[in-house]
């Protein structure tokens, strides 16, 4: 059977709403179905696999930052990233160089590369289908 290729373009960024999980549980779900992953993160999304994330406590709730295990989103892609390896498929995430430039996230993940909206059109033409996951 030959591996499927889907693409995502995502435009959220992170810790902002509900769809940034939604997202990496579907492309989790997909990875799962042995698809090869594209990702194209646009806007604000171009800030998810920043590598200068920080996690921190919660101190109205009096925890510290070993405590709140506060979730990063570039730590998300990662596991995505070592997923794929393991299953012996594709990811493949591109950031938005220009919406990397206007939100000064410029140094990413390993394996993380830095793009354009052609990359998207490539993608999207080299897929069996393509999902954009955009904002309000």
């Amino acid at each position: 059977m030959e591996t499927k290729k889907l693409t995502f373009a995502f435009m959220d960024p992170p810790f902002e709403n509900e769809r940034t999980i939604t997202f990496f549980r579907i492309l989790d779900a997909a990875l799962d179905q042995g698809a090869d992953i594209q990702v194209f993160a646009y806007e604000g999304a171009a800030a998810l696999a920043f590598s200068l994330q920080k996690a921190h406590g919660n101190s109205v709730h009096h925890r510290d930052e070993v405590q709140e295990a506060h979730p990063l989103t570039k730590d998300w892609i990662a596991a995505l990233q070592n997923k794929a390896k393991q299953l012996g498929v594709n990811l493949e995430w591109v950031n938005c160089g220009l919406c990397v430039d206007e939100r000064g996230v410029n140094a990413s993940i390993p394996g993380c590369k830095r793009g354009s909206p052609a990359d998207l059109w490539r993608y999207a033409s080299e897929s069996f289908n393509t999902l954009v996951i955009g904002t309000r």
